[in-house]
């Protein structure tokens, strides 16, 4: 096994003589093998590997073991002399190190110990870090990196690879040999590959240790530990912390320290800041586990909304696995609208262009060319820059058919080096930052309160210092517990579970979605779709099951067929069954259809559960399906290979077509179009008259037999059947025809517009895509919900409106229109359209992108459907982008905010309801927390300033207790209630809705003045209505306050039931029993208030009460449902003008109370700010005179001069642009 060394790799086994003569890479050539230039892919799947000539032996001589000959041969000067000359791109004259010197940051991707193949990650990653086409042909261009990788560009990796068994080093990879051994003598083989049984977990075992998986390492996580800290770096959490702690130390000192008389008690005023110190630990604990809760399921989220199929070739198959397990070496499938899903090269193709903007900026499309194709132009001497083989993960296939090979892949890879760098947190959803701005504003309210409370308490504290005989310890303590208490109450006031609650909802939603076949890749897109107002939906797949079939057709004059007889056409022409129809064809139609279907598609065969089957687009499988079923096709694979495709035109959603050029064995040349019936039947001349004779004789299309045509086109669009049209036409002279244009790709492309007239009609099939069993009912209730349902597809309008009638969509009253009747509409005729507008037909990708557009234009909040590469821009524009899972390109997922894994409607109305779900949880949570932040804000406040002892009714520990189950608890009950049906029963929210509804407000406040007055009664009056002589039995007022305290907390229990719904409906138990986490958080709750009773003791200020008085509790806490009854039935309207009235009421209370502290402060903050400067400016003028004297030397001794740093800290007005260089920009590849 070989060790790869950075300096030099050790692959390169050269002599000193070629080191010392610094060889440049283009002095190479005249000894690297050649690589043909066979550029066409004879199959679309399994292109042919491009074949390599014979090396001249004689210029290979080898001297000593040297790989450079010193012969003098005439063909190894004028390769290399001429190379040299002609050179037109970047690198052909640098050295084979300098190629592959490492960067800094790279050393180690050069260093592979025991590394069994010919190339290192690192000098892998010098083909794209950037683009290097000397580095290409350093490695030996595709056939070298076929030969190092021990890969085989036509079948790809074995499926039986584990271990590599036999190595091979930089020389015979490139070719660099002694003279008289050729390339072809060595070709991949897989003698040296290791074989075990079927355990697929040893797969590729040195493939994956050399150049790792194709997995980014998740964004490292915050340790528990971390999550514990940065739940206690909270100021006001630290300083209650730090007053909690000196209070302890004051109580222990009072304890211990301070003399008693006889008979006096212990002091157990250390008591309340041990308990208030445990109470802080137990909310750092119970939040930062949340968090890391909360961590661990966003990561799995993460990974599942990461992973996606794709199609490579292994053991000549082509079958689809999981992106995460490409290894470099695959030979890797690309086709229009896929993602890259790592580096390589590629290997052939037909008309590849990409988007490589998110890898490397370049804005323009990039057309690839085949490896073989650049390394002949590199051998001839005429490569360009422009000759691109590089293949760029993280970049967009916009159009065209090929297969690569894989160089580079995870964190290896271009973009994955990218992604690793721009990990981060988060953003915020809008519903979070809306909330906490919202906690902020409510932090602020309850900071001035906490502080007027301290200022009120501390000035009747001073007032009586006079007559205060007490020690100063025990003052000392007095003065703690004013600080401990108004701090308290900045702690219950701040609501930081708003965000929280936020984030549980959305988590708690995300996971229940994927359940349901909802990918959800934005979070944002969760919290939006529950006030989607429209849906705009694709037909294949999303309404329909997806599986097409052909069950109807016509061709030649007079043949129609349909299967089972099932259609009766209105021409009362007569229907054949498909084994009759496809009977009477003559064996050359047959062919010529089974090329149709076979060569003129993307589709390929391969293995699903085990079975063999079609993979791709499901039109062209239905296709695919029919030749072999009716026609006698054998293999795919077999057509392809034995047919020469001299161009491919993919599919275009604006031409609605796609083609092939094939080679005839006569040498002329004949192209393949299929595509939508009515637009093949426009561009059609001619047809084929008998379809039974061998010969194909074709007629003149008259008016009349192309008006018989369409009007069964008409008919099947009305059975709901997609209409496909096959076409073709034969060319006798060379490709490309004389006096036709040829593409910007090459001189041997023939434009396809000028070559796509004068067809002959082969036949019209019609393809049935059964609707959806639930889809009718899924679009009712949405429509049930205020959400519109509006179908835009590709398909005719006749068989659009036919399958929108089926599924309810279309109503009658619609509108129902052409894509380019459309988009000629102007602003105010779309504006007056899109209200009624129900079913957009014939629509191209820009129609859809206008419409969502033109929708949020009028305030529209608008989901859309899309599962090809140009739905992009329109899944981008809406607010809620749904892609398909099954039949989307990887550019539509990346583009969507959920990806629908089953490709459903259905799934849709699942995502509304979550979505709904989240708005509520949110809503609820805010309708409990602030009601009790109002009542415990107030209660605190009121019985602190009334306090003969400065003390609040309810202690320091007794608020953390209330604050844990306001802010955790109950974010976590409420957050989980899974939506029901009847969620669907109401209108959208409008987007920009208040966060607090009149409904909310009116529970809030309602429920706020019960609770006050309850426990007002109770605090103030309670001893009379109990006979309690608080005066004589102090132990009495501690058990009233018990009482207060308990009634209290039970209030917000029962609260909890009330907050479960936010409308005017009476059921607050509807579907609790479901919710299994609601029950268990309020088990706790009530388990802990029980228990802190029975056992708080000196710690929560409390005494144990007896039965009657846990009654009295109960029966005061209670009736706060009945009271929810009461404030349900007042109605909504008369409560909103209450609360105009009040809001005006107040806010013309504030503004002058705003102006006159405003009036006030403001010359005592401007004589700050004076005087700040007056005292700090003169500073820092001395401190800098001060440093530049520092660096004063005497003329004396050797004059050190500062750093660049240094005078820029001492005198940066003057600092000079000393050393300044021009650094090149760093290009991301």
């Amino acid at each position: 096994m070989s060790n790869n060394k950075w300096s030099i790799p050790p692959q390169i086994i050269v002599d000193h003589e070629v080191l010392n003569n610094s060889v440049s890479i283009s002095q190479l050539e005249s000894v690297a093998g050649p690589e043909s230039s066979n550029t066409h892919l004879n199959s679309l799947q399994v292109p042919a590997s491009p074949q390599n000539s014979d090396l001249d032996g004689k210029t290979l001589r080898s001297r000593s073991s040297s790989f450079i000959s010193n012969a003098s041969t005439a063909r190894s000067r004028a390769v290399s002399d001429a190379r040299i000359s002609s050179s037109r791109y970047e690198g052909d004259d640098v050295t084979l190190e300098e190629i592959f010197r490492p960067d800094k940051l790279s050393e180690s991707d050069f260093e592979v110990l025991d590394n069994p193949f010919a190339f290192s990650p690192g000098q892998l990653n010098k083909l794209l870090n950037p683009k290097s086409l000397a580095a290409f042909r350093a490695l030996g261009g595709i056939k070298g990196l076929e030969t190092g990788l021990k890969t085989d560009i036509r079948s790809g990796l074995s499926v039986d690879e584990t271990s590599i068994f036999s190595s091979i080093n930089f020389r015979e990879a490139t070719n660099v040999m002694p003279a008289g051994k050729h390339m072809d003598d060595e070709t991949p083989s897989q003698s040296s590959i290791g074989n075990i049984s079927r355990d697929t977990s040893m797969q590729y075992s040195d493939r994956i240790r050399v150049f790792k998986d194709n997995r980014l390492p998740p964004k490292k996580s915050l340790s528990i530990w971390r999550l514990f800290w940065n739940a206690f770096n909270d100021k006001v959490l630290i300083i209650l912390t730090v007053a909690a702690g000196i209070s302890l130390a004051l109580g222990i000192y009072e304890a211990v320290g301070q003399p008693r008389a006889p008979g006096e008690p212990q002091s157990l005023d250390w008591v309340e800041g041990l308990a208030i110190l445990i109470a802080v630990v137990i909310v750092v604990l119970v939040t930062g586990l949340n968090d890391y809760k909360r961590e661990k399921q966003f990561v799995i989220l993460n990974s599942k909304k990461d992973d996606r199929q794709v199609k490579v070739l292994r053991s000549g198959k082509s079958i689809q696995i999981s992106v995460f397990d490409v290894v470099v070496g695959d030979v890797v499938h690309l086709e229009s609208g896929d993602s890259i899903p790592a580096d390589g090269i590629l290997i052939g193709g037909h008309g590849i262009r990409c988007d490589e903007s998110s890898a490397t900026g370049e804005s323009d499309a990039i057309r690839k060319f085949p490896g073989g194709e650049v390394w002949k132009g590199l051998k001839e001497g005429n490569a360009t820059s422009k000759m691109d083989p590089f293949i760029i993960s993280g970049s967009k296939v916009l159009e065209g058919v090929g297969t690569y090979v894989v160089t580079s892949v995870g964190i290896n890879s271009s973009y994955g080096k990218i992604l690793l760098s721009l990990q981060g947190e988060n953003d915020e959803t809008p519903l979070q930052a809306k909330l906490a701005r919202m906690a902020t504003w409510i932090g602020y309210a309850g900071t001035a309160a906490a502080g007027l409370l301290f200022v009120i308490l501390l000035l009747r504290f001073l007032a009586g210092l006079s007559d205060n005989l007490d020690s100063p310890a025990r003052k000392a303590s007095i003065f703690l517990n004013i600080l401990i208490v108004a701090i308290t109450i900045i702690v219950v006031a701040v609501p930081e579970g708003l965000p929280v609650a936020v984030t549980l909802a959305l988590s708690f939603a995300t996971r229940r979605l994927l359940k349901e076949n909802n990918l959800v890749r934005n979070l944002r897109a969760c919290e939006t779709m529950g006030n989607a107002t429209t849906i705009c939906s694709d037909k294949t797949g999303t309404l329909t099951q997806n599986k097409m079939t052909v069950v109807a057709g016509t061709f030649g004059p007079d043949i129609n067929f349909a299967r089972d007889n099932q259609l009766d056409l209105d021409d009362g022409s007569e229907t054949m069954s498909f084994r009759s129809a496809w009977g009477r064809l003559s064996p050359s139609i047959k062919d010529l259809f089974i090329k149709s279907f076979a060569l003129n598609s993307t589709a390929f065969e391969g293995e699903q559960d085990g079975k063999s089957t079609f993979i791709g687009s499901k039109t062209e499988t239905a296709l695919l399906d029919l030749a072999k079923e009716h026609l006698g096709m054998a293999s795919v694979a077999e057509q392809r290979a034995s047919t020469r495709i001299v161009q491919l035109v993919p599919f275009d959603s604006h031409r609605k077509c796609m083609g092939v050029i094939i080679q005839l064995p006569s040498g002329g040349n004949r192209l393949l179009v299929k595509g939508a019936a009515e637009i093949m039947l426009a561009k059609a001349t001619r047809l084929i008259d008998d379809t039974a004779s061998d010969k194909m004789h074709e007629k003149v299309l008259t008016e009349h037999a192309r008006n018989d045509i369409s009007s069964k086109i008409t008919d099947f669009a009305e059975h709901s059947l997609r209409t496909i049209g096959i076409l073709y036409r034969d060319f006798d002279q060379a490709w490309p025809p004389r006096g036709v244009r040829t593409t910007e790709e090459g001189k041997t492309l023939a434009n396809f517009e000028d070559i796509f007239r004068d067809m002959t009609l082969l036949g019209i099939v019609g393809l049935q895509d059964p609707l959806r069993v639930e889809v009718p009912r899924a679009v009712k209730r949405c429509q049930e919900a205020g959400i519109m349902v509006r179908m835009v597809t590709g398909d005719s309008i006749i068989t659009a409106t036919a399958i929108a009638t089926q599924c309810g969509i279309f109503t009658g009253k619609g509108t129902v229109m052409e894509g380019p009747e459309f988009r000629q509409l102007s602003d105010e005729e779309m504006d007056r359209v899109l209200p009624t507008l129900q079913v957009l037909a014939r629509s191209s990708p820009e129609d859809k992108r206008i419409l969502v557009a033109r929708l949020k234009h009028l305030g529209e909040t608008v989901a859309v459907t899309g599962d090809g590469t140009n739905d992009a821009p329109a899944l981008k524009a809406a607010d809620i982008g749904f892609s398909m899972g099954i039949a989307g390109t990887e550019v539509a997922k990346e583009a969507s905010s959920i990806i629908l894994l089953d490709d459903n409607f259905s799934s849709i109305v699942s995502a509304i309801m979550w979505g709904r779900s989240v708005n509520d949880a949110v809503s609820k949570f805010l309708q409990f927390q602030l009601t009790v932040n109002i009542t415990a804000v107030i209660l605190a406040f009121v019985s602190a300033v009334a306090s003969s002892n400065f003390q609040s009714v309810l202690s320091a520990v007794q608020l953390l207790w209330v604050n844990l189950i306001m802010d955790t608890f109950a974010a976590l009950a409420l957050a989980t209630d899974a939506p029901t049906e009847k969620i669907l029963d109401r209108k959208p929210t409008p987007r920009r809705a208040a966060l607090i509804t009149t409904t909310m407000w009116k529970m809030i406040l309602g429920q706020a003045v019960y609770q006050l007055i309850i426990t007002f009664v109770l605090y103030f009056a309670g001893a009379r209505i109990l006979n309690y002589d608080t005066i004589l039995n102090p132990d009495l007022q501690t058990e009233l306050n018990t009482i207060v305290f308990n009634t209290f907390v039970w209030m917000q229990i029962f609260n909890e039931f009330n907050n479960r719904r936010l409308d005017n409906r009476l059921n607050i138990f509807e579907g609790v029993h479901r919710n299994y986490f609601f029950i268990a958080i309020n088990v706790v709750m009530v388990a802990g208030q029980i228990m802190i009773i029975f056992v708080g003791g000196q710690a929560f200020q409390i005494k144990r009460i007896s039965g009657s008085q846990w009654a009295v509790s109960i029966i005061c806490a209670l009736p706060c449902l009945l009271w929810a009854i009461i404030l349900r039935y007042i109605p909504d309207e008369d409560a909103a003008v209450v609360f105009r009235f009040v809001g005006h009421v107040c806010l013309g209370l504030y503004r002058p109370i705003n102006k006159t502290v405003l009036a006030v402060c403001q010359p005592f903050g401007k004589a700050w700010t004076s005087m700040s400067e007056a005292i700090f400016l003169p500073t820092k003028r001395a401190t800098k005179r001060l440093l530049y004297a520092l660096f004063r030397r005497s003329r004396d001794t050797p004059r050190v001069s500062p750093t660049d740093e240094e005078l820029a800290i001492i005198m940066p007005e003057s600092m000079p642009a000393i050393g300044r260089t021009s650094t090149p920009p760093i290009v991301l590849t």
